[in-house]
């Protein structure tokens, strides 16, 4: 009596359980890397002991170690501007009469002494909140 196996052995794989992985993967890079901010300018603030938290800045100026200027409305990306047109610009963008309202001024430590003083003047002039910010001294 010749008796046959019934329980083949097959040699496949089941790729349906791969492709899940690879799915979750690519799903985890792809929030991964929207969160992150690659148009964020590298800066390398002074230091400071300070810690004061704004609650609303409204504006976000930028000054790199070359002397470029850029701004950031809110959460918008950050725009060039040169020099002389930052102050038509942040009065622009600005809303009028808000008492609550703040400029963070982003300046590299390296940069002249004079860029600083000039988004100071503007600040001033116009009764402007602004904020100088630094990163936290350990």
């Amino acid at each position: 009596m010749a008796l046959k196996r019934r329980n083949k052995v097959e040699a496949t794989f089941s790729m349906s359980s791969m492709t899940d992985l690879i799915f979750l993967l690519l799903l985890f890079f792809v929030m991964a890397s929207t969160m992150s901010s690659p148009n964020d300018i590298k800066l390398n603030l002074p230091q400071s002991r300070a810690k004061t938290n704004t609650k609303q800045v409204v504006a976000k100026v930028n000054i790199d170690n070359l002397g470029n200027y850029s701004v950031a409305l809110g959460k918008a990306k950050p725009v060039s501007v040169m020099p002389d047109e930052l102050e038509a610009y942040l009065l622009d963008a600005l809303p009028q009469n808000d008492t609550t309202a703040y400029i963070a001024l982003h300046a590299d430590e390296d940069i002249a002494y004079k860029e600083v003083v000039r988004v100071l003047d503007i600040a001033h002039t116009h009764n402007l909140k602004l904020v100088i910010a630094t990163k936290n001294k350990k």
